[in-house]
């Protein structure tokens, strides 16, 4: 695991997001679950949707599995392939709730989510990367704007191309982003969606990266060589420059209140 954990402590060197990377693995059996992974419903005694579990992992710093039994969100247990989804009733919830404005366009919503077969996932399991237990199948990083760019940076600096990814505002970083990059093995960009503000405390300045792990020494390596061009993060704002406060105009014109004047004492 050394390989991984080493490539999370770059991570954190050259970006230092907020909260830990979270090391994702898809496990065909649940037999796999590696010793010592909290479980939703066995240790926390609730049922979650996978938004709320990459967040325990990624504030908390621990290592958690989950499964069907464990799930408490229909969209996700129908993307993971753990439910079957009636298209009559998720029909319904989209134009119940809005998402939708007719049964045509909740159709198309539901056919352009990315699924799991049925059966090839019997759990997942979520690691903090820099610490993690398991050997990731993808790498999710919740990060603010400049440190996105800069991962956009990393990962587009051997092939050159655009990162592409799709964007819905629905099933976000457990749909969009962690089967978008597993079934594509290509990096997206993500939008946290609703579930994800309201349940997994994703804040208002916070967007997501996700990439495969087949990915993540380009991305390292990246950013590496950007760096040592000046191109970083914490964004190095150019200073060197003469300020023009003062000296073209009195400090009382640059300063006056609109509509009314500055009291001389």
């Amino acid at each position: 695991m050394k390989e991984w954990q080493d490539l999370g402590k770059e991570i954190r060197r050259y970006i230092n997001p907020e909260t830990f990377s979270v090391a994702i693995k898809i496990l065909k059996d649940e037999k796999e679950i590696p010793d010592g992974a909290r479980r939703p419903v066995k240790d926390l005694n609730v049922k979650m949707a996978h938004c709320q579990v990459q967040s325990i992992c990624r504030k908390y710093g621990w290592t958690m599995a989950m499964t069907r039994e464990d799930l408490g969100c229909a969209i996700s247990g129908y993307t993971y392939g753990w439910e079957s989804m009636p298209r009559g009733g998720a029909i319904d919830f989209f134009t119940r709730m809005n998402y939708a404005a007719d049964q045509t366009a909740a159709l198309k919503i539901l056919q352009s989510f990315r699924t799991l077969e049925q059966g090839r996932c019997e759990a997942v399991v979520y690691s903090p990367l820099e610490r993690t237990k398991i050997e990731p199948d993808v790498i999710l990083i919740y990060l603010n704007p400049a440190q996105l760019m800069r991962c956009i940076h990393g990962s587009t600096h051997r092939t050159g191309l655009p990162i592409a990814s799709s964007f819905s505002g629905r099933a976000g970083t457990c749909t969009e982003g962690v089967l978008g990059a597993y079934l594509d093995q290509s990096p997206k960009v993500v939008v946290p969606g609703n579930g994800d503000r309201v349940w997994a405390t994703a804040q208002d300045y916070e967007m997501v990266y996700a990439i495969p792990s087949s990915n993540l020494k380009d991305l390292v390596e990246g950013l590496e060589k950007t760096h040592e061009r000046g191109i970083r993060y914490p964004i190095p704002s150019y200073l060197r420059y003469q300020p023009e406060v003062g000296l073209t105009l009195p400090l009382t014109d640059i300063f006056q209140p609109v509509g009314g004047n500055i009291k001389k004492d």
